[in-house]
């Protein structure tokens, strides 16, 4: 894995507001937002991503795969997403029990089977599409947690991501031609 920059101390998060967004989910427990994004295709599957007004993020595919390889391709983009998903679900909750964090890193690996390329390879109807196997290794540094303490926080994270549940439950999917 390539070596990018990393700050030399963790930035805060707003412990009040943290505290605030918890008790409005406790006193609303049933609120659903939706997520909404425009994806556009440029070409030879480089695709630009569109989420809310912030500037657009590209998706492409690595060569292997036909694409230009000018950026993650799509199953990588959800590994990330899974990454950060737990960076955050970690940091939050360190920030709640007072556990300060010098240095956090959360390394994924992914298992996933690309013979089927899109429907147009093997598609045999057993076949196993997506990501069949998920491992995070977390690095974590704290002046005063107990490993004991941050495999907690781990564990934690892990179990309320919402891209870890997304990966680990079914979702309810459909697709339709716009009219």
């Amino acid at each position: 894995m390539t070596e990018v920059y990393i700050p030399s101390c963790i930035r805060p998060i707003d412990n009040d507001g943290l505290n605030q967004l918890g008790e409005a989910g406790k006193a609303n427990p049933n609120v659903i937002k939706t997520l909404k994004s425009k994806t556009v295709l440029e070409g030879q599957f480089k695709n630009f991503n569109y989420i809310r007004d912030l500037d657009p993020i590209v998706v492409d595919e690595p060569p292997g795969l036909l694409g230009e390889d000018t950026a993650p391709n799509p199953s990588e983009m959800a590994l990330l997403s899974l990454g950060s998903c737990l960076s955050v679900g970690v940091q939050a909750n360190a920030t709640q029990r007072g556990i300060p964090l010098n240095k956090l890193e959360v390394y994924l690996e992914g298992d996933i089977n690309i013979t089927a390329v899109w429907g147009t390879g093997d598609i045999d109807p057993n076949k196993r599409l997506g990501v069949t196997d998920v491992r995070a290794t977390f690095v974590i540094e704290s002046p005063s947690a107990t490993k004991e303490v941050l495999e907690e926080l781990v564990a934690h994270a892990m179990k309320w991501s919402p891209v870890a549940n997304t990966y680990l439950n079914a979702v309810n999917m459909s697709g339709k031609l716009a009219e």
